[in-house]
């Protein structure tokens, strides 16, 4: 947590804001320097993308490899980092409905706002790629009604991902949405739809507040925010921007390292020691520590 920063509870931060007008996006970190940025920048929340965590902690693909304690432990880093309210990716739960409702136990003890469950069985895939198979409508209303029964705090965001889109049609992810809307989630989560009038179609059909996802490389055209809010969505996640803008920077300064053997070509692309030591407050730690002594 930022040192002696004063820290309101998350999930009611958030929904105070989505009470709010206007659309939230929702840049995605992987880390708790990312995030750090991402608040510094003047965002009003961060996401926590599950492909992010795996492919970044590990370098294994997001075929749901890691264990909740892991990720809960990565999210909790995260959140404990900036004040402002972090949503998760849940990935499936990590099991039914007792394992959900351990899944919600642990996100919210590590400060997390919200989660959001996919309808997929394990292994699952990202929403983009084929090969996904659907878990029984009934089967997902049963962990939806079982991750908010275990909450704790009422405000604690349960978002219900739908991926039927890529697996069946858009009509089969309406009805869907409409079945984890009756079993209690406070938030729909479309995933990739394949047009600006499906996000349209989807969004009219579905009177609960929605999350569009703005994947790069995806089955999604490129909405802007404003595009999104006039569609009547509330938040719009950039799962993935900021991993692959720093991957491919991180690529370049290493080839050039390579045939150089210097790192003085690039210099002016660094961020510097002062700028990140202000970012993590290295100097109002080593103030504190010795107000200690």
């Amino acid at each position: 947590m930022p040192l002696n920063h004063p820290k309101a509870n998350p999930s009611t931060q958030l929904r105070k804001r989505l009470n709010q007008p206007g659309i939230l996006p929702l840049p995605g970190a992987f880390n708790a320097i990312t995030a750090k940025l991402i608040e510094k920048t003047g965002f009003e929340g961060v996401y926590v993308t599950g492909a992010g965590l795996i492919n970044g902690m590990t370098g294994y693909p997001d075929i749901g490899l890691l264990s909740v304690t892991e990720v809960t432990q990565f999210a909790g880093y995260i959140a404990n980092a900036v004040e402002i309210p972090v949503i998760c990716d849940a990935d499936t739960g990590y099991g039914e409905a007792l394992q959900v409702k351990r899944t919600v136990e642990l996100f919210e003890q590590a400060g997390v706002a919200g989660i959001h469950l996919e309808d997929q069985l394990s292994p699952k895939r990202c929403g983009h790629l084929e090969g996904k198979q659907l878990v029984s409508l009934e089967d997902m209303q049963t962990k939806i009604r079982a991750a908010c029964r275990a909450r704790q705090n009422p405000d604690f965001l349960i978002i219900g991902r739908v991926d039927a889109r890529g697996v069946t049609n858009l009509h089969d992810s309406i009805r869907r949405a409409k079945a984890y809307v009756e079993a209690g989630a406070d938030m729909i989560f479309p995933e990739a739809m394949q047009s600006r009038e499906e996000f349209a179609q989807f969004a009219k059909a579905v009177d609960i507040p929605l999350l569009a996802n703005m994947t790069e490389f995806g089955k999604s055209p490129y909405l802007t925010t404003a595009d999104f809010e006039a569609l009547g969505y509330k938040i719009v996640i950039f799962p993935m921007t900021a991993f692959r803008v720093m991957m491919h920077a991180v690529e370049e300064a290493l080839v050039t390292l390579k045939q150089t053997g210097t790192q003085q070509g690039f210099l002016d692309r660094m961020q510097t020691r002062q700028t990140l030591y202000s970012l993590i407050e290295y100097d109002a730690y080593n103030e504190w520590d010795k107000q200690c002594s």
